[in-house]
């Protein structure tokens, strides 16, 4: 600064700005703020900085003057400012400086220079000699402000002149190019919006602060705060206004065509389109979430930017790399890093697979099959795979041993493949065997080959035998053998009918002392242990001979003589046995489950009511007769079918009582017949009075 020159302040001076820097135990007072407008509309006391700090104490020395002393220690960006007017006597101790000193001041204001701690001795103003402040006005503004595109901006402008001070006028205005134009100026109290592009967008507030509302990009510029105080001089300061605007999400486009494996040069891989951004943004590249960088021969990245007629930005990136078969299952992403106010930002994209051919190494072949062990009946089919891109092209083939060479003779399987897969069909034992898959890759034209056995379970040859001589008869032994052939060791399981209950296991079952009861199916059922589904079954009939049986549940069949009567009579037996009856009548004999039913109708007689009736069943092992007794009936009842114990059933029919009833109307008709014609009789002679004359007779009578 003119007129001043770095010295080195007195001790005690020194020690009082450091405790005040250091926070003092010195008070602010209410002379120490902002003071109100004068009559014009200027402050007075000079315009603090947002949050200043103010102290201040008067002395008689005070009006002296004789030296000005200033402190500026800065920290933490903030400058610490004391002036100090006092002109203190040697003898003075520290505590008697600060008790005493009546005109000592603090403020804080925004500082961006580098931190430093000077003392500056003024030799006053000539302008005002009795203050000894320096004549400077310093004005404060933030380097920077960001706001997002369409929103409000705030610029603050701060400044400090000497107490008992006024401004005469502060103007904004910003630098296009390199000329200023104004956009807001306050003079002596008057507000002047001058003519610019932000006519109806710009205004001010008390603290000077200027707002400017639905920011575009053309407000991205320098703007310049400068105030006015009249003799104490002119101080300004810049304040560059940042608009952002975020960018669409990203897109990206992978390359549809495919890459090759065997390529040497880079290809691209995918590209990375990021629009309307303010300012342009950056574009990075993903692989399964970690960051490429580019790496000579392997990986490379392009990017353009392009400034559109709206003034956004579009950025595009390219990524070349050379992609080895491992990445045929990666996924790749952009991302977009940009600026908003407050900080960075940035947005992915979707993830995208690229399309990688690369040549076949290996092929397989699998077995097809609904479960792991095949049996008969199965659909199966052969399945070739080769791990390049595009997959070969498959032949499949039956392979046997030539058993005069020695050599495999391949016989290729008639059928399309359909990607790979052969069905057999329903497959048989006569399928098993060895089957190969050829896979023809169409780039290297080489050929690789892949093997598999295929086993088809299966179980025939079942037969059911009786060993011991036909007929059985009942009381004797039965032995039954099942056999049965197959591709793995079966079980044989043993039941009676379709619903029966196990008899047992094995290849034998042993039936002793046979009853009749049990004649019947005997079903043998064959499975493979360890094949799902795999059975067969085959029944055998076992028919028990022996000499007739009759059931008997009652002894006698009630009837009335002259009746007649239906007996039936059924013998169980094999052979087949013959029915005859000891009485003559009608006969019908059938046949049911092995037995026979004889049904005989016959008219009861006296003869036949003493000696009862004979139902005789005979074959050649036996003659078994059943005895049925006629019993008559007590009471007549209603003829009803009556039937014996047992199988013998009897039939009555009635003739008398309908005869009955007959006789007994006719001779109700007759008797009323003949009463009616006596009193006709009686009538017509006269004997019988009727009318008014006879009953005045009576009267006449009775009274005499």
């Amino acid at each position: 600064m003119p007129g001043e020159q770095l010295v080195r302040p007195p001790p005690l001076l020194h020690l009082a700005c450091t405790h005040l820097a250091s926070g003092g135990n010195l008070k602010p007072t209410a002379g120490t703020q902002a003071k109100d407008r004068g009559s014009e509309g200027a402050p007075r006391g000079g315009h603090r900085a947002q949050h200043p700090t103010a102290l201040e104490a008067r002395s008689p020395q005070a009006r002296r003057g004789k030296a000005a002393w200033r402190c500026e220690h800065c920290r933490e960006r903030r400058l610490l400012i004391c002036r100090e007017l006092v002109g203190a006597a040697p003898s003075q101790t520290l505590e008697e400086i600060i008790s005493g000193a009546r005109s000592l001041e603090c403020a804080i204001v925004l500082h961006r220079r580098p931190a430093e701690q000077t003392c500056q001795r003024g030799h006053g103003n000539p302008g005002n000699p009795d203050t000894g402040y320096a004549s400077k006005v310093e004005v404060s503004t933030p380097s920077v402000v960001e706001v997002d595109l369409g929103h409000t901006a705030m610029l603050p402008c701060s400044f400090f002149i000497l107490p008992d001070s006024n401004i005469t006028y502060v103007y904004w205005s910003y630098i296009p190019r390199s000329s200023r134009t104004k956009v807001y100026s306050w003079v002596q109290g008057k507000v002047f919006v001058d003519d610019s592009p932000y006519v109806g967008r710009v205004s001010m507030d008390d603290t000077f602060t200027l707002a400017i509302t639905q920011t575009t990009l053309q407000d991205a510029r320098v703007f310049v705060c400068q105030v006015g105080a009249g003799s104490l001089g002119v101080g300004e300061n810049r304040t560059e206004l940042r608009v952002y605007k975020a960018p669409e999400p990203p897109e990206i486009h992978a390359n549809e065509a495919g890459i090759s494996v065997g390529t040497r040069e880079s290809q691209e891989i995918a590209e990375c389109v990021v629009r309307n951004s303010f300012p342009g943004p950056n574009i990075t590249w993903l692989k399964d979430g970690h960051r490429l960088h580019p790496e000579d021969d392997k990986v490379k990245i392009m990017d353009t930017r392009t400034q559109e007629a709206s003034g956004l930005f579009t950025a595009r990136s390219r990524l070349l790399a050379h992609v080895p078969r491992q990445d045929r299952h990666a996924y790749f992403q952009c991302q977009a890093h940009y600026l908003l106010a407050g900080g960075d930002r940035q947005a992915q994209s979707p993830k995208v697979q690229v399309h990688i051919f690369y040549p076949t190494e290996n092929v397989s072949l699998a077995i097809d099959a609904p479960r792991p062990q095949v049996k008969e009946g199965d659909h199966v089919a052969l399945r070739c795979q080769g791990d390049g891109n595009p997959p070969p092209e498959y032949s499949f083939f039956r392979v046997q041993n030539n058993t005069a060479t020695g050599e495999e003779e391949e016989q290729e399987l008639s059928g399309k493949a359909d990607k790979g897969v052969l069905s057999l069909g329903k497959v048989h034992k006569e399928n098993t065997g060895h089957y190969r898959c050829k896979g023809l890759d169409l780039d290297t034209m080489e050929t690789l080959t892949a093997d598999a056995e295929l086993v088809v379970n299966y179980i025939e040859g079942l037969k059911v035998t009786k060993e011991s001589p036909e007929p059985v008869l009942e009381g004797h032994n039965l032995t039954l053998t099942c056999e049965a052939r197959g591709s793995r060791p079966l079980a044989f399981h043993w039941h009676k009918d379709k619903k029966g209950k196990a008899l047992g296991s094995g290849q034998q079952l042993q039936l002793s002392n046979i009853m009749r009861e049990a004649a019947g199916n005997y079903i043998c059922e064959v499975t493979m242990p360890g094949v799902q589904g795999l059975s067969r079954n085959k029944q055998v009939l076992v028919v028990v001979y022996g000499k007739p049986q009759v059931s008997v549940e009652k002894p006698g069949v009630p009837v009335q003589e002259n009746e007649l009567v239906t007996l039936t009579c059924t013998a169980l037996a094999q052979p087949e046995p013959s029915i005859t009856w000891s009485a003559n009548g009608t006969v019908q004999n059938r046949t049911e489950n092995y037995s026979v039913v004889s049904n005989l109708t016959v008219q009861v007689t006296s003869k036949l009511m003493r000696s009862g009736i004979n139902c005789t069943a005979t074959n050649y092992l036996g003659v078994v007769t059943h005895h049925v007794h006629l019993e008559r009936r007590m009471t007549p009842t209603t003829p009803t079918t009556t039937a014996p114990a047992g199988n013998a059933t009897a039939e009555q029919k009635p003739q008398e009582s309908k005869g009955v009833i007959i006789v007994a109307v006719i001779v109700c008709i007759l008797v009323l017949a003949v009463l009616g014609a006596v009193l006709y009789f009686l009538h017509k002679k006269g004997k019988i009075p009727c009318g008014r004359t006879g009953k005045q007779d009576m009267a006449r009578n009775t009274s005499i």
